[in-house]
């Protein structure tokens, strides 16, 4: 298995449907490649350091899941979309001290990124 930002970048063209569930392991599918991304994603690096695009990291249930920038040490941030509506999606924002602040799909403001993503986990 390849550290994360160690693997390659793949820009090939794919669709929501073809997004994988899990975790990709081998390379790190860029925001631009996803033919329906939306501006929101797109941008969501755009006043963090270097201005990193998103990658994508996983399925949570009907929740795509994007980051831009490193998992930890640094600013990042988390980016999800609701499958089938790309309109309903949230954000987490991830300093460097690990702390964090986001607004889940329950409403409820999260300072933890495991608790945004239980948020996540527990609403369809």
């Amino acid at each position: 298995m390849t550290r994360y930002d160690e693997r390659p970048d793949d820009e090939t063209p794919i669709h929501t449907a073809e997004l994988p569930p899990t975790p990709t392991r081998d390379r790190n599918i860029k925001a631009t490649a996803w033919i329906e991304a939306p501006l929101s994603l797109l941008q969501l690096g755009n006043d963090l350091p270097d201005q990193p695009v998103a990658d994508y990291k996983r399925r949570i249930g009907p929740w795509l899941l994007w980051r831009s920038g490193p998992a930890k040490g640094a600013d990042a941030r988390y980016w999800v979309a609701h499958a089938d509506d790309l309109d309903r999606s949230f954000t987490l924002r991830l300093h460097p001290d690990g702390s964090a602040d986001g607004v889940g799909p329950s409403g409820a403001r999260h300072e933890r990124f495991r608790a945004w993503k239980e948020d996540l986990r527990d609403s369809e």
